[in-house]
């Protein structure tokens, strides 16, 4: 939903500072746009369009003496005092406080970070309708993962997925899933003092008891008295998407995850 804002300063982001100054706030004009994510800052660019744009404008320069294009932010030289004006605002200066997910977030500051150098045109934007289709059929990602009640419990449950995780966060797990691993939802191979072996995704553990999904998504409670092996995997179980998808069809279920926010 947008939030309104009367022409102040979206960040009280006024053109202000040195080289130097300008230099330590954005790195991606000294030449490292590595810095921030591609996913991340094209993802920003969207969450720009729905909350910003309607005051600053495309362009960054709707508001009179703000050009958010040239990387100077008076109030805000480091990214943790980006975000502490975006999410508190300068009710005085007529921008209100933005309530945003942390991946809104960071997608939004590294757009802003990247706003002089981004290429829209270039931007292989994803689209969600065609990413819930590749979710649910050519990636048959349900096999394991659960959305809303639907799917399986083998894999973490990721209906609200697109509040928690960037989306670089999520490009990089369909690319490269044990990179990106929780330590919380690791493989577990579990051997009882009877000889049965468990094998399946790591839940919980406390001082007396190791809570695990089984390979068929049942849910277990292991006494650790009984435990005659236990490993814990670094390795996913989950199939990379690097060479099964291609480019555009992996924004496109990026997009997709960002959508699901829990609601």
């Amino acid at each position: 939903m947008r939030i309104p804002c009367s022409p102040g300063i979206l960040l009280m982001i006024v053109c202000a500072g040195s080289p130097v100054l300008l230099a330590r706030q954005n790195p991606t004009l000294q030449g490292h746009p590595e810095d921030y994510v591609r996913a991340d800052i094209e993802y920003g660019a969207r969450v720009f369009t729905e909350q910003c744009a309607a005051c600053h404008g495309e362009t960054g320069d709707g508001v009179a003496g703000v050009n958010l294009r040239s990387g100077k932010f008076k109030n805000a030289v480091t990214d943790p005092q980006l975000r502490t004006v975006i999410t508190t605002g300068f009710p005085a200066a007529g921008m209100p406080a933005f309530t945003l997910t942390p991946s809104e977030l960071t997608g939004l500051i590294a757009y802003l970070r990247n706003m002089n150098t981004f290429d829209r045109g270039s931007s292989m934007a994803g689209d969600s309708t065609r990413g819930r289709t590749i979710f649910d059929g050519k990636g048959a990602c349900l096999s394991c993962h659960r959305v809303n009640n639907v799917g399986s419990r083998k894999a973490p449950d990721l209906s609200d997925i697109g509040a928690n995780r960037s989306a670089g966060s999520l490009e990089r797990s369909l690319r490269d899933p044990s990179r990106q691993m929780f330590p919380i939802n690791r493989p577990v191979h579990i051997v009882t003092r009877d000889g049965k072996v468990i094998n399946g995704r790591r839940l919980n553990e406390d001082t007396f008891t190791i809570q695990l999904a089984d390979e068929e998504g049942r849910l277990i409670s292991v006494s650790r008295a009984d435990l005659r092996e236990y490993r814990v995997s670094t390795t996913s179980t989950m199939p990379s998407y690097e060479k099964e998808l291609s480019a555009q069809e992996l924004a496109d279920v990026v997009s997709f995850l960002l959508s699901l926010k829990g609601q």
